[in-house]
């Protein structure tokens, strides 16, 4: 059974206005709910987990009290951390989850294919990332700004989520993590610390992360195109 945690705690600072950018809506819905639609369309996903901010616990509930067509679902309180969120949605988990993913809620264009692949890959290997190759040549700096090196951009890609584990991998990687005290910068972070194999899937540059009040226009623009209403 595959369960999916989605962290949207975050302060939204960027997207200004006081509001949390997961509750905004995109084309007329929540852009939470409709990342989980998403999840809820795949046949293996079974069992969603909401990660939010303490006082919007009761404004998401009733979104998604009210939403049709959603799989079972828990909602939780976040922490100071997009990590210690996740770590509280993994104390939530069913018994019978063998797979579990962990997507930004801000990412609502993700694709049901995408999902599945994430799935296959965490299965046969452990642990998968959704990915796209990397447009721009990226550069290593020192301290000082001077380049140091280019590394070959066949080499590098663009990390997006979700992320997929089979279980007993992601939950040894983050009680090592909170033991050490360490604190990464995604979950195939803390499994690769671990020595775990993550496995790339390729997705799309169309599923982005809402962040700024410019992505909401680029999203609309991408489901326009996504329903040949492009103009």
């Amino acid at each position: 059974m595959v369960a999916a945690i989605f962290p949207a705690a975050g302060s939204s600072k960027r997207m200004g206005g006081g509001v949390n950018k997961n509750l905004l809506e995109l084309a007329g819905e929540p852009i939470l709910l409709r990342t989980l639609k998403t999840f809820s369309r795949v046949a293996r996903v079974k069992f969603l987990i909401a990660v939010v901010a303490a006082h919007e616990v009761e404004t998401v509930e009733k979104i998604l009290r009210e939403a049709d067509g959603l799989k079972p679902w828990r909602v939780t309180v976040g922490g100071s951390e997009r990590q210690y969120s996740i770590a509280n949605g993994l104390k939530l988990l069913p018994e019978d989850a063998e797979i579990i993913l962990v997507h930004d809620a801000a990412r609502p264009l993700i694709s049901t294919r995408t999902i599945d692949e994430v799935i296959d890959a965490a299965e046969k290997f452990g642990g998968a990332i959704a990915a796209v190759p990397a447009k721009d040549t990226i550069k290593l700096v020192d301290a000082a700004g001077f380049v140091r090196y280019t590394p070959p951009r066949a080499e590098l890609i663009a990390v997006q989520t979700p992320q997929g584990f089979r279980r007993e991998i992601l939950l040894r990687a983050y009680e090592r993590a909170a033991e050490e005290k360490f604190l990464g910068t995604d979950d195939a972070s803390l499994v690769e610390r671990i020595g775990g194999r993550i496995k790339v899937v390729t997705s799309s540059y169309s599923n982005i992360k809402i962040t700024t009040p410019e992505d909401i226009n680029v999203a609309e623009t991408f489901l326009r195109v996504e329903h040949g209403q492009a103009t």
